[in-house]
């Protein structure tokens, strides 16, 4: 079973950027896509941006422009660079990764989430 551990998130003044980091460990890990999802109080998880191992990135309508994810493979980390940060953006944020077919959240293996907070 994967195991994900997120970090870097912190209060930050709106227009300020933060860069978030995810990193994934278990037996025989072969991941080939990792992704960023975010939850705010009240909502639902949602989708923010996804990369494959071949570097391929898309990313939520809401966030284009405004954040970058990366990924390390040699070490299954993640990456999510936030810039322009709006209070809209405040959530606690998880990654996700998919091995083989499955992405790790189908499971219901999430991380502990680190927390954005974007003060106006």
């Amino acid at each position: 079973q994967v195991q994900l551990v997120e970090s870097g998130g912190d209060l930050v003044q709106a227009g300020g950027s933060l860069r978030l980091s995810c990193a994934a460990s278990g037996r025989a890990l072969s991941i080939n896509a990792m992704g960023w999802h975010r939850q705010a109080p009240g909502k639902q998880r949602e989708w923010v941006a996804g990369i494959t191992l071949g570097g391929i990135t898309k990313y939520a309508d809401s966030v284009k422009g405004r954040f970058t994810i990366s990924s390390d493979n040699a070490k299954n980390t993640v990456y999510l660079q936030m810039y322009s940060l709006k209070p809209e953006d405040s959530a606690v944020y998880y990654c996700s990764v998919r091995i083989g077919s499955a992405w790790s959240y189908e499971s219901g293996v999430w991380g502990q989430g680190t927390q954005v907070t974007v003060s106006s």
